[in-house]
């Protein structure tokens, strides 16, 4: 999964999957999966990485690849992907009521959708709603 915007009009945007193609020592090839560009292969650079001033004592600089190996992600990294195949964990409640519909929204068959929630024979999440936030 990429971790920055590199070049957000050729698909290469934070949260993009791709599949790694070919590594090379200051590039990266990949595949890109769905979006307005699948299957295309792009080049993925390393890219430089500063600490702030003040942050350190020392201006620290590095060059790194902006991606990282992803099994899983956040319900909110998961919005305006589309999913062949999803498992939702509710062992936690979610944030907000409308979490664990964005998260089943993303699969394009419901028959791809695995829940999993603690009790597992509870059919219900816990609607967590912050009445003190609300206007009155």
């Amino acid at each position: 999964m990429l971790l920055r915007n590199l070049y957000p009009s050729e698909g290469l945007c934070n949260g993009t999957r791709m599949i790694v193609s070919r590594l090379g020592q200051r590039c990266i090839e990949v595949q890109i999966l769905g979006g307005n560009f699948p299957s295309q292969r792009k080049l993925i650079p390393r890219i430089p990485l500063v600490s702030m001033e003040g942050e350190l004592p020392f201006i620290l600089t590095r060059k790194q690849f902006p991606i990282r190996l992803s099994f899983a992600m956040t319900i909110n990294k998961s919005q305006g992907q589309t999913l062949g195949i999803v498992g939702l964990d509710l062992h936690t409640t979610a944030f907000s009521h409308g979490h664990p519909y964005v998260a089943m929204s993303r699969v394009t068959d419901v028959a791809n959708l695995a829940i999993f929630q603690v009790p597992a024979l509870s059919s219900t999440t816990t609607n967590i709603v912050y009445p003190e936030l609300l206007i009155k």
